[in-house]
């Protein structure tokens, strides 16, 4: 692993461990989560790619679903819609080990493989299928977004492997809630390997657990995107 990437993924744990005492109540689960104001003081939680460009560009992707016939928003009623859509979606995932998170009017579903998938493996356990098709509906219910769904890895074994791996999930997922109705023409994917560990260094397998995942990121799709 080169130096550059340590460095960066210790930034990312520090920027962690700086906010693991700013704390709110969610108003909808009762349940603890990160505050907004931490998380922008510390640069962000989720992740280098929200905030930045969607996969494949946001004029593309926004294009093709208006073509596919879903509408996009205006810009004076996104806030709403995507109020709206993460307290469905918080509602529906409490309890189940899914984190939501927000930033801006960006959602980030970030879903352990722990409870994903088994170990070394990309096909989605069976006991995990109900929560990711509560997650589905939801996603039908508000169609102008769009969808970027990432896997990630832990550090054990090649970089090449973790890379493939985390492809492979990604693309599980994809697939899943494609079955279930969700657009395919709102989904795009994308492997991240090892290269954005929330917990560095790896010492226990709860550790591993934490950076084995995929994140779902969910956009508005606005007029004049």
């Amino acid at each position: 692993m080169s130096v550059s990437k340590r460095i960066t993924m210790a930034a990312v744990a520090a920027g962690l461990l700086a906010t693991t005492a700013a704390c709110v109540t969610d108003p909808v689960t009762g349940e603890r989560r990160i505050s907004r104001a931490a998380i922008g003081a510390a640069g962000g939680l989720l992740g280098g790619y929200v905030l930045g460009d969607l996969i494949g560009g946001r004029s593309d992707r926004t294009e093709r679903i208006l073509g596919a016939g879903i509408g996009a928003i205006a810009g004076g009623a996104i806030g709403g819609y995507m109020d709206r859509q993460e307290q469905e979606l918080r509602r529906k995932t409490a309890g189940t080990g899914v984190v939501v998170e927000r930033e801006g009017d960006e959602l980030l579903l970030r879903m352990p493989a722990g409870i994903t998938f088994a170990y070394d493996r990309s096909d989605i356990q069976p006991q995990f299928q109900a929560t990711l098709d509560q997650v589905a509906e939801t996603l039908r219910a508000y169609p102008s977004t769009l969808i970027d769904i990432y896997g990630h890895t832990d550090s054990t074994g090649s970089e090449a492997y973790n890379q493939a791996l985390s492809e492979r999930r990604a693309q599980s997922v994809s697939a899943y809630l494609a079955a279930r109705g969700v657009q395919t023409v709102r989904m795009a994917t994308r492997g991240m390997g090892e290269s954005q560990l929330l917990v560095n260094p790896e010492q226990t397998e709860a550790d591993r657990q934490a950076n084995r995942r995929v994140d779902i990121r969910i956009v508005p799709a606005a007029t004049g995107a």
